[in-house]
């Protein structure tokens, strides 16, 4: 007997009992649509870490102001900056085969005034060398430099956000703003960085010279009369090792400012790679146990066939054995049994990536969750389902094909 006739009789045995191939197709359909939401659901939490870590900057380390203690009490977080420009300067000089550039940042906030327009948000001071540091490119315009810096230029660059919210569809470069009443000429407008791993708005900022903050927006207050920074952005050499650059950073820190053995660092070293890092891994931890979770409904699915294919050897036993009597051999019956399950299994797993793909798309839009639907995994699925059909379906096909023609005819 020939393939197309063996299919033909196959696919004539599924059409004519239809219900009970649509069940026994059920678990497999589950089973691919849940395997690529999953996959879907995973892989873009994955990319949407991997953007994060790109929004920051490659090797980045920030340094921060710590809480002092004062006589066995500790202060505020915050409440005195510990670290300073030439905290930074000193990184750049005494590390550089480590560290390939040290930007200090002040900051502050307040309500940021175009026209009739107005917007909270937060300003920082920066020097030229932050752009560096966290590899923030400009979409429009440029950057200031360090006469602008020396001079205390009454010039900023500001985020997507800030930009959309005080000029709309406007170009902002070359209009003026006021933050805390000094008027400022935006010279350009940074390219978009979306959110940072805290969910806050990277685009939602105003970027002066640190001189300009300093000097002319923080006014007479202390920390303008110091050279005290709230934060340094050092950015370690590629191919530098991040942990050996952190730990010689530390180690100038404290020898900067006099910190006796066994007193607390008046500063904290947050290595942002290694962080982002490793909530990149859990987020891969998480995608192969969701589609792990998921697959179960695939076997579910499989043992489903198993158990209905043998149901149908055993109600269809007189057929066997009367089309073995006039010819077919076993290898004829194990092919129609075979074809069958496997056709079952590839129906389903085409149905379930229509689900999956539905799906998916559906979470992403009402839960406003990434979404990274694969390739690979739909392919990947589908085979699965194809080779589930082949593994389930092989015994109930072999049983079939080892009925003794006479057995199958006498058998009610």
């Amino acid at each position: 007997m020939n393939f197309a006739a063996i299919l033909r009789i196959a696919l004539g045995a599924l059409r004519v009992n239809k219900l009970r191939s649509a069940l026994t197709m059920l678990g497999i359909i589950i089973g691919v649509g849940a395997v690529i939401v999953m996959i879907a659901v995973g892989n873009g939490a994955q990319a949407r870490v991997e953007d994060q870590i790109r929004s920051l900057g490659a090797n980045l380390i920030i340094v921060f102001s710590a809480s002092p203690t004062f006589t066995g009490a500790r202060a505020a977080a915050g409440s005195l900056q510990t670290i300073s420009e030439d905290d930074a300067y000193a990184i750049s000089r005494e590390l550089p085969d480590e560290i390939q550039t040290a930007a200090p940042a002040l900051r502050g906030s307040g309500q940021v005034v175009a026209g009739n327009a107005n917007w909270s948000t937060s300003f920082y001071g920066v020097t030229p060398e932050y752009f560096e540091a966290r590899e923030w490119a400009v979409a429009e315009g440029r950057v200031f430099d360090a006469a602008e810096v020396n001079g205390a230029a009454k010039v900023a660059l500001i985020g997507q956000t800030v930009a959309k919210n005080l000029f709309g569809d406007e170009s902002a470069v070359d209009q003026v703003i006021r933050v805390r009443k000094v008027p400022l000429t935006v010279i350009g407008v940074l390219a978009a960085k979306g959110q940072n791993m805290m969910g806050s708005d990277q685009d939602d900022i105003v970027l002066v010279p640190i001189s300009t903050a300093r000097k002319r927006i923080l006014g007479a207050t202390a920390l303008a009369k110091s050279r005290s920074v709230g934060s340094i952005n050092v950015k370690v050499r590629q191919g530098a090792d991040i942990k050996s650059a952190e730990d010689k950073m530390r180690d100038l820190l404290r020898q900067r400012h006099r910190l006796q053995p066994g007193q607390d660092d008046d500063f904290n070293v947050r290595n942002m790679t290694e962080i982002l890092q490793a909530q990149e891994a859990s987020s891969k931890v998480l995608a192969m146990l969701l589609a792990a979770v998921a697959s179960v409904s695939l076997l579910v699915g499989g043992i489903g066939i198993m158990n209905i294919m043998l149901v149908s050897v055993t109600e269809r036993t007189r057929e066997i054995g009367l089309r073995m009597a006039v010819g077919a051999r076993g290898r004829d019956i194990l092919a129609q049994f075979l074809i069958e399950a496997v056709t079952l299994s590839l129906i389903g797993g085409l149905v379930g990536v229509l689900l999956g793909v539905g799906g998916a798309t559906l979470i992403g839009e009402l839960a406003d969750w990434r979404i990274q639907l694969s390739t690979a995994a739909i392919a990947l699925a589908v085979g699965f389902a194809a080779a589930i059909g082949v593994f389930f379906g092989f015994y109930p096909a072999r049983k079939a094909a080892r009925l003794s023609p006479i057995e199958a005819l006498r058998y009610e």
